[in-house]
């Protein structure tokens, strides 16, 4: 079965990827992105869900039921409005734990 690729965010920073075959979940209302997660992920049929950086973060107790899964991988991407670093946090923190020390961002 093939599978899909999801993006959750506001609507003017998701606006673009609707023209890259990417499916849109315009989400302008932040606190209820968790139930949106939660339904797009139990449809099974998306692989990759992006958000907002924002809104990952507002979900994080639906995301960790989804934590040990491998299908699908959630990951936080920039909003319109900047970037936090919470994607790249998440990347040294996965590397340390991988290797056993930072050797991606020195941090």
């Amino acid at each position: 079965m093939v599978k899909n690729i999801a993006v959750i965010g506001d609507s003017e920073s998701i606006k673009g990827f609707g023209a890259v075959g990417i499916d849109m979940f315009i989400c302008d209302e932040p606190f209820e992105s968790g139930n949106l997660l939660k339904r797009i992920a139990e449809s099974d049929d998306y692989a990759i869900i992006y958000m907002t950086e924002e809104l990952f973060e507002l979900s994080a107790k639906e995301r960790s039921k989804f934590a040990e899964r491998t299908v699908p991988a959630v990951i936080p991407i920039p909003s319109a409005g900047g970037k936090k670093g919470i994607g790249q946090k998440r990347l040294s923190m996965f590397v340390e734990q991988a290797v056993g020390s930072d050797i991606l961002f020195g941090n």
